[in-house]
């Protein structure tokens, strides 16, 4: 049973994936520091400071089944060192020819961030494969639903006609600018940290600039133009755009949970039979994927605020900033890995009710067509005075409880400036789409980044 709702058993599937989870428990992020060991001791090794036989076995022993990881742990409690104790059991299970030569000069912070770096990379890769499902889908929804007529809504209430399509394609077309910055940006956050005591690698002297480019070259990761021990700006927008992404999805929930709400009705979850809503109100259908949605975005919003408070850092090293990040950093990947999933499935199961979406839309008895009337009437009388007038109309209409015909024929100024066969085309909602259409067409006609997924 874990501690924490990520590692729980019972929750755990709420709070991340399995895919990803295994890269951040501890048998995961040994194999990793055990494997950006062997490769710095290679690269050590390349330039002639570290013996090749040590490197070798350095290679051959560094392995996660070799060691006890409750001995590592209880090591690491014993000397209150984040990565000695580590150290002290794999030099236990080396020939002896290789155990001085492990850690040749690095630092804890060496090891840590070059993994982190190793980590977002990882996660980039499953966050742009995931991205691209939750973009298709709504692609896919918006092509379908291009002329769907529904109401449009502003603060809250009715405010013009708009189509379903174009809503869709305002998420496709945000879900495809992540795909944009987490390409853009994985070239500034995936590079090692290689800096030893103080970030001079004065430990490896004349060879110190060689030495990262080939630690680097082996581990598949940029070489940065300067060590970034106490630069977190990285890790920041790496986290920031983790933020971003689970924003978008929150947003996208947020308008399903509310859509999909009785008195609208217009969208809804697919229903798996067997969910529950509730152990008292047994008909309830609770739209669990979209306010899960937007729980998870905020707690990633948080995660991304302990990495930019982590920018504020104290001389050359400072532990206070840095430490905070392995904690933030495996929250927010983990936490935006399930909402990729959770998104993914809300998209691809999206049931859209367009009679409902009409029927609102109608049920508002034409009031949601008052623009329209307005750029018309405008035309003949000037647009500031047309909207006074509409204005007039529709207030009175409304106190009346008529529809919106009937009261712009009770003004008798809005009835003199358009006669009825205007008022039959200005009615009808179509005319009060603008270019929604040629916006879908649009999202739907521009050029989408390839796939590239683990």
């Amino acid at each position: 049973m874990g501690a924490h709702l990520i590692d729980s058993v019972l929750y755990g599937h709420l709070w991340a994936t399995p895919e990803l989870r295994a890269r951040f428990e501890d048998r995961g992020r040994v194999a990793a520091w055990l494997d950006i060991l062997a490769a710095l001791a290679e690269a050590q090794a390349g330039l002639g400071l570290v013996p090749e036989a040590a490197a070798r076995a350095i290679r051959e022993g560094a392995r996660v089944e070799a060691l006890d990881l409750d001995r590592v742990a209880a090591e690491t409690r014993a000397t209150g060192h984040s990565t000695l104790g580590l150290i002290r059991c794999l030099r236990e299970v080396l020939p002896e020819l290789a155990r001085e030569w492990v850690y040749w000069g690095a630092t804890v912070q060496d090891l840590s961030d070059t993994w982190t770096s190793l980590l977002l990379r990882q996660v980039g890769d499953v966050v742009d494969r995931d991205l691209a499902r939750a973009e298709r889908a709504a692609l896919e929804l918006a092509a379908r639903h291009r002329d769907t007529l529904m109401s449009g809504r502003t603060h809250g209430q009715p405010g013009l006609p708009t189509t379903f399509g174009l809503k869709a394609a305002v998420w496709a077309s945000e879900l495809g600018r992540h795909r944009d910055r987490l390409a853009e940006g994985r070239r500034r956050w995936e590079v090692v940290q290689l800096g030893g005591a103080l970030g001079t690698m004065e430990f490896w002297g004349g060879q110190a600039l060689p030495l990262l480019e080939a630690f680097a070259e082996r581990l598949g990761l940029g070489v940065p133009d300067a060590p970034w021990i106490t630069a977190r700006d990285r890790v920041a927008e790496a986290t920031g755009l983790l933020a971003m992404v689970a924003a978008t999805l929150g947003k996208i929930g947020n308008e399903v949970y509310q859509l999909q709400r009785p008195e609208i009705g217009e969208l809804r979850e697919a229903f798996t039979p067997g969910q529950v809503g509730s152990i008292t109100m047994p008909h309830k259908r609770n739209p669990e994927l979209s306010e899960h949605l937007v729980t998870l975005a905020r707690l990633v919003r948080a995660q991304a605020g302990v990495t930019l408070e982590g920018m504020v850092h104290e001389h050359e090293r400072d532990g206070r900033a840095w430490k905070a990040e392995w904690v933030a950093v495996p929250e927010a990947c983990l936490l935006t890995g399930a909402a990729l999933a959770f998104g993914v499935r809300l998209l691809e199961g999206l049931e859209v009710d367009a009679v409902r979406m009409r029927a609102n839309l109608e049920a508002r008895g034409g009031y949601l067509a008052s623009e329209p009337v307005m750029r018309a009437l405008g035309e003949r009388v000037g647009k500031h005075t047309a909207q006074a007038l509409v204005y007039r109309a529709t207030m009175a209409g409304i106190e009346r409880g008529v529809d919106l015909r009937a009261a712009l024929a009770a003004d008798p100024e809005v009835a003199a400036g358009l006669d009825e066969a205007e008022l039959d085309r200005l009615l009808e909602p179509a005319e009060a789409l603008g270019a929604a259409g040629a916006f879908v067409d649009r999202v739907l006609a521009a050029p989408r980044r390839p796939e590239r997924g683990p």
